[in-house]
């Protein structure tokens, strides 16, 4: 495959992964969790780092994923003593992320680890870390990785598709039926942490936000089913992740800052033209008059 080739597939699968996620964060009203997660994982990846003396490998993956469970379980732990949702994800988010921030500036010197690296990602380089793969042959070690998240969110969502889609409508009702809630809501936030911590060395923090939360509110306007709103938003993930690559070409910019705007395009037509929810629908549907 063409390094352009690579780049767009790596990409992709970033908007596949995210897309799928982000509507059950969207419908869960978790937006802000993934803001949260996919910033804090940067104090995992770092406290690795400084552990293990490595800037690859399965040490800062599972340090990643450790920071996001702990953001999730400080939130929830926060909101049970009475702090509301959004300020306990606000502070953890920033008190976590301010760590890592600072834990950059006075420990790592001049190790190639740095806050902007962190926002933005850099998956020009995606192509070159590369490992060889039994039966595939050398494949970038990014897309390798995704290729894995992916398959892991999508057996985990149609293994259980039913349990997301209750615990997702109706906590209580799923509660009444037996259902493990709250093993079920850490499930989640480990599917979140995974997909994040995967997505974020290639593509920044800045892109696995957009990807999590745009394509899915996208997607909530077209449909009411939960089945095709997932396909939706994974699909509107890759469009947005391959024309925004394009767009970084064309104007000669930052690759993961136009996939974000990408996803941004596809809110504002879908805000605007959906049949069901668009701006335009709410004016031009027929009004019925009762007796």
């Amino acid at each position: 495959m063409s390094y352009e080739g690579w780049i767009l597939l790596t990409a992709s699968l970033v908007g596949l992964s995210c897309g799928i996620i982000g509507v059950f964060l969207i419908l869960r009203k978790m937006v802000m969790m993934a803001d949260a997660i996919s910033h804090t994982v940067l104090l995992g990846i770092v406290t690795a780092y400084l552990i293990t003396q490595e800037l690859n490998g399965m040490p800062m993956l599972i340090g990643a994923i450790i920071a996001g469970l702990l953001t999730a379980v400080l939130v929830q732990w926060l909101h049970s003593l009475g702090v509301q949702q959004d300020a306990s994800i606000g502070v953890v988010f920033t008190t976590l992320f301010a760590i890592g921030v600072i834990l950059i500036a006075t420990k790592t010197g001049n190790v190639h680890l740095d806050v902007q690296h962190a926002l933005m990602g850099e998956i020009t380089f995606v192509p070159w870390h590369t490992m060889d793969v039994p039966l595939i042959g050398e494949i970038p070690q990014a897309t390798f990785i995704l290729l894995i998240v992916l398959a892991i969110v999508l057996v985990m969502i149609l293994a259980f598709y039913k349990e997301w889609k209750i615990t997702t409508f109706d906590a209580a009702l799923a509660a009444s039926l037996g259902l493990p809630v709250m093993l079920m809501h850490y499930v989640f936030m480990t599917l979140v942490s995974i997909t994040t911590v995967a997505s974020f060395d290639a593509v920044g923090a800045i892109m696995v936000v957009a990807m999590l939360i745009t394509p899915a509110a996208a997607a909530y306007l077209w449909t009411d089913r939960l089945s095709v709103m997932i396909c939706l938003s994974a699909l509107f993930g890759v469009i947005s992740a391959i024309s925004g690559y394009y767009i970084a070409v064309w104007i000669d910019t930052s690759i993961s800052g136009s996939m974000a705007f990408a996803t941004g395009i596809i809110f504002v037509i879908s805000f605007i033209g959906s049949p069901n929810h668009g701006y335009f629908a709410r004016y031009i549907r027929p009004v019925t008059i009762q007796d």
